[in-house]
């Protein structure tokens, strides 16, 4: 063992393929792999880089030798005799610049392979190292010994094209609503990073009869359609229905009004988010008190020292008015064709909440004067991003009932700064937007996870193209022939988007991803349609688009190393129409995946209050 160890460090002093190739076939030894390029985009030389700084620095070995065969992934910690030494001559490593791909002792692998040095055919690997992503490849002849051991080493198959595909459409769904009340699709799709995935998402449809709500046109009933992306799903919904039901019945038992106020209907939506996180966060704290018990307080106090943004966005479909309620950093952004250049605007509907926002950090100084520390860092008390969010009660508590608590039960110490809580809320900043069925506007509602990936133009663009795409295509029994009247088949390389400011108003942030990876921004030939679903074709276009190595790169990597690259993805695109009203709401097969196939025939897709 001694000898073979000398005869490999031998060879890294003095590269030379065919002589490397057979002691690594001979020996089955570990080799010390320095890679010299990384992931990064076709124009630029910058590594796919994580966004959290490691502690330790990392080295990656990799065991070639008879073993299974496959593509890998390989991670593990550098201890301290790891030697940071050259490339394995046998191994070659590229990025997505495109570039000639070469060996790491600098030769060309296609002039290796004319010399007979090594099989034309390869195979690649993505490794991490020091916090970035990497592309390999090594002879089609050699297999990958897949070990796992106590240094943190994990070897996993890199996902093949149709595996990113298959992986990108396993919880996608969609659905096509005809209630004739302005609403014709909605698709919705996720993609975890963490395990379990932190995101969540509802979709909701109201009956509401004419002795709630009043209505037009001879009308008995009218809907109230419900989308949302966050973890409380179907409690929160439920908690702004009851409040909004008791608004409108009031107003119809008015007869001088009739129909609640804007601001009656802003504040129910806004009570009803209150209500909620006060049970989480304070209703909580007296229940476990009352019960005196370590195991009750775990329970219960788990949701309250946890937190969640959420968006949730209302649709009355006798005024066509839109409600977005955003508490948090999650984004609904609305698309609208501009019938004169047939190119789409973007409006945001919600402004990122976060202790880095211009007016979150007014009003913060305003209700907390004299506390220079309120923000620090973009965050609140310097430690939470979000600047409003359901439970982080750490942030909400007064300083006794948390030293109650940790005294008595588990908690940690509060913020050096905390002074007069709370500093964050769960009232949601509430908008309105009238929507014009027959021009065919649509609202994609997202987690953060996107918007770290595409700005709101790309996003909105993404959707006006996949649309172009479907309307050039032969209506089929889905339902796609509601398309047909808005477009021509007229197709460009360019994104059909009426770029604007990028001003702070737009509620939009720069995609720190886009940075990270070293994406350039403004290149709309990276993207693609390739998928029914379009919630589905704005995730693939956000991981990489054409680039599929970059995609298949982004969706190999488990948790929780995904999180240092993405983050959970949770996605909803509605669409706004005057489809058929034969008042059904069914699943949309060809643009959903098996498991909603399933989940399909016992979930009912409308409630009534």
């Amino acid at each position: 063992m001694r000898r073979a160890i000398i005869q490999n460090l031998r060879t890294f002093r003095r590269p030379n393929p065919r002589k490397a190739l057979k002691q690594l076939r001979i020996n089955g030894g570990h080799v010390n792999v320095a890679f010299e390029r990384s992931i990064a985009n076709r124009t630029s030389s910058q590594p796919l880089q994580s966004s959290m700084r490691f502690s330790r620095r990392i080295s990656v070995p990799l065991g070639l030798g008879v073993g299974a065969a496959g593509l890998a992934y390989f991670y593990q910690q550098r201890n301290g005799s790891a030697s940071n030494a050259h490339a394995s001559p046998t191994l070659a490593t590229r990025g997505y610049s495109g570039q000639a791909r070469a060996t790491a002792s600098g030769v060309p692998l296609s002039s290796l392979a004319a010399a007979g040095e090594v099989p034309e055919a390869v195979r690649k690997a993505l490794i991490v190292d020091q916090g970035q992503l990497y592309t390999a490849e090594i002879p089609a002849d050699q297999t990958i010994s897949k070990e796992t051991d106590f240094s943190g080493r994990k070897v996993l198959e890199m996902l093949t094209p149709e595996q990113a595909s298959a992986k990108l459409r396993t919880n996608e769904e969609s659905y096509l609503v005809g209630r004739g009340e302005g609403v014709v699709r909605y698709d919705v799709v996720q993609i975890p990073s963490n395990d379990p995935i932190e995101d969540d998402h509802v979709e909701k449809i109201v009956e509401v009869p004419s002795t709630i709500a009043a209505v037009e046109n001879g009308k008995t009933r009218s809907d109230w359609m419900f989308w949302g992306v966050a973890k409380l799903r179907q409690t929160l919904v439920s908690y702004v229905a009851r409040e909004l039901n008791s608004t409108y019945k009031a107003a119809l038992q008015d007869p001088q009004t009739t129909y609640p106020t804007a601001e009656a209907v802003d504040a129910a939506i806004k009570k009803g988010f209150v209500k909620l996180d006060h049970e989480i966060t304070h209703e909580s704290v007296q229940k476990v008190l009352k019960a005196q018990s370590k195991v009750v307080a775990a329970e219960i106090l788990a949701p309250a020292l946890s937190g969640s943004c959420a968006l949730l966005s209302f649709y009355d479909s006798r005024s066509k008015e839109l409600r977005v309620a955003c508490t948090g950093d999650s984004r609904a952004v609305l698309g609208r064709r501009n019938p004169g250049t047939g190119k789409w605007t973007a409006t945001a509907l919600s402004i990122d909440q976060t202790g880095g926002t211009a007016s979150e950090v007014a009003r913060l100084q305003k209700e907390h004067p004299n506390e220079p520390h309120v923000t620090a860092n973009g965050r609140i008390l310097g430690g939470l991003e979000p600047s409003r969010a359901f439970g982080d009660a750490i942030y909400k508590w007064s300083k006794e009932t948390q030293d109650k608590l940790r005294n008595s039960y588990f908690g940690r110490s509060p913020s050096k700064y905390l002074k007069t809580p709370p500093y964050v809320t769960a009232e949601p900043v509430v908008t309105t937007t009238r929507v014009d069925p027959t021009k065919g506007d649509f609202v994609v509602m997202a987690t953060d996870g996107l918007w770290e990936m595409l700005t709101n133009e790309e996003v909105v663009g993404l959707v006006g193209q996949w649309l172009e795409k479907q309307a050039s295509v032969k209506p089929s029994s889905t339902g796609t022939g509601w398309l047909q009247s808005w477009f021509s088949t007229q197709q460009t390389a360019e994104l059909p988007i009426e770029h604007g400011s990028g001003s702070e108003k737009s509620g939009q942030r720069a995609p720190i991803r886009q940075q990270q990876w070293g994406l350039p921004s403004g290149q709309d030939s990276r993207f693609v349609v390739e998928d029914k679903n379009v919630a589905t074709h704005l995730v693939r276009n956000a991981l990489g688009g054409k680039d599929q190595e970059m995609l298949s790169a982004l969706l190999t990597l488990p948790s929780p190393f995904s999180r240092r690259y993405r983050d959970d993805l949770t996605v909803q695109v509605i669409f706004f129409g005057e489809g058929e009203g034969n008042g059904k709401v069914e699943l949309n097969r060809e643009a959903s995946a098996t498991a909603a196939h399933e989940h399909a025939a016992a979930a009912a897709p409308k409630a009534k209050l």
